[in-house]
C-alpha cells in the first residue's frame, strides 16, 4: 500500500511539472508573437492583451503591464466560480504571460508583410495560448467572467461572450487604429484559434470507424487478428427494421483505414460504415492516456 502511494504521489509530481513546463513554455512563445509580429504590425488579436494595444497606440503604455493591470480586477471579481488549482495557475500564467510581453520587447520584428504577420503572428500566439490551456491554466480574467455571465444568463454560452469581445475590441482596432489592421486580426483570430485547437486536440488524425453490418462478430474477430486493433461493440437496434445488432467501433491510424475497408468489403458487402476523426486518441495501441 505505502509503495502505490508513493507511486501515485510521483505520478501527481511529474504531471504538475509537465503542467508548469507547458505553462511557462506557452507563455514564452505566446508573448513573443507581439514584439515578433503583432504589436509591430499593429493588430490587436481581441481580448484584454488587443484593449492593451490600442491604449498603446493611443498612449504609448507598455501592453504587457497594461494587459496585466486591466486582468487582475477581472481575477479578483471572478476567482470564485474556478477551482483553487485553476485559479493559481492561471493567474501565474497571467504574470508570465504579460510580463514576458514587455521583456521580449528587444526582439527584432518579423513584420514584413501584413497577411504573414497575422497569419504567423496568430499561429505562434495560439500555440501559446493551447500549451498554456493544456497546463491547466488560461491567461486572462475574461474566462472566469465569462463562466459567471454564463451562470447568470445560461442563454450566452462562455464563447459567444469571449467572441463578443473579441469584436468590440476589432471594431474598437478599426475605428483607432484602422479598419485595415482591423480585417487582418480578424485573420490572426481565426488562426490563433485553430491553432489553440491543433494543440488542445493534438495533431494525430487517427480515424473513428463505425461499421453497421449483419457480419458482426466476423468483422470484429477480422480487426482484432489481422490489425491487431481493439473493437468496441455497441448495443444498438434499427429505426425501420427493429433489428438489434451491435454497432462495431474501432479507432485507427490513417493507413490502416483502406485495409480495414477491405475487410468490411470482403466480410459483406451490404455493410454500412462511417468515418469520423478523432483527433487524439489515448490508451493502449496510441499515445499513453497520462500525456507522457
Amino acid at each position: 500500500m505505502e509503495k502505490l502511494k508513493a507511486q501515485q504521489a510521483a505520478a501527481a509530481r511529474r504531471e504538475q511539472l509537465a503542467a508548469w513546463v507547458q505553462i511557462v513554455l506557452g507563455c514564452l512563445i505566446g508573448a513573443a508573437a507581439y514584439p515578433l509580429f503583432l504589436d509591430p504590425g499593429k493588430i490587436a488579436p481581441g481580448g484584454l492583451t488587443g484593449v492593451a494595444m490600442i491604449l498603446k497606440h493611443i498612449g504609448g503604455w507598455d501592453i504587457g503591464i497594461t494587459s496585466l493591470l486591466l486582468n487582475i480586477p477581472l481575477f479578483i471579481v471572478g476567482y470564485r466560480s474556478m477551482g483553487r488549482v485553476f485559479v493559481v495557475r492561471s493567474l501565474a500564467a497571467t504574470v508570465m504571460f504579460s510580463l514576458a510581453i514587455d521583456l521580449l520587447k528587444p526582439l527584432p520584428s518579423l513584420a514584413f508583410d501584413p497577411m504573414l504577420t497575422a497569419l504567423i503572428g496568430g499561429a505562434l500566439l495560439g500555440i501559446g495560448l493551447g500549451l498554456i490551456l493544456r497546463g491547466g491554466a488560461t491567461t486572462g480574467g475574461t474566462d472566469m467572467v465569462a463562466r459567471m455571465v454564463h451562470r447568470k444568463l445560461p442563454f450566452l454560452s462562455v464563447g459567444m461572450f469571449l467572441f463578443l469581445i473579441d469584436c468590440v475590441v476589432v471594431v474598437a482596432a478599426a475605428v483607432i487604429i484602422g479598419g485595415r489592421e482591423a480585417l487582418y486580426a480578424l485573420v490572426c483570430i481565426y488562426v490563433s484559434d485553430k491553432a489553440v485547437d491543433m494543440v488542445m486536440l493534438g495533431m494525430s488524425k487517427n480515424k473513428a470507424c463505425f461499421i453497421i453490418t449483419d457480419e458482426w462478430e466476423k468483422v470484429s474477430a477480422r480487426v482484432m487478428e489481422e490489425l491487431e486493433r481493439g473493437v468496441t461493440q455497441l448495443d444498438a437496434r434499427g429505426a425501420y427494421t427493429g433489428t438489434e445488432r451491435p454497432v462495431v467501433l474501432c479507432v485507427l491510424p490513417p493507413q490502416e483505414v483502406a485495409r480495414l475497408k477491405d475487410i468490411v468489403r470482403e466480410s459483406d458487402e451490404k455493410a454500412f460504415m462511417f468515418i469520423t476523426e478523432a483527433h487524439e486518441a489515448l490508451g493502449e495501441g496510441f499515445s499513453r492516456l497520462s500525456g507522457e
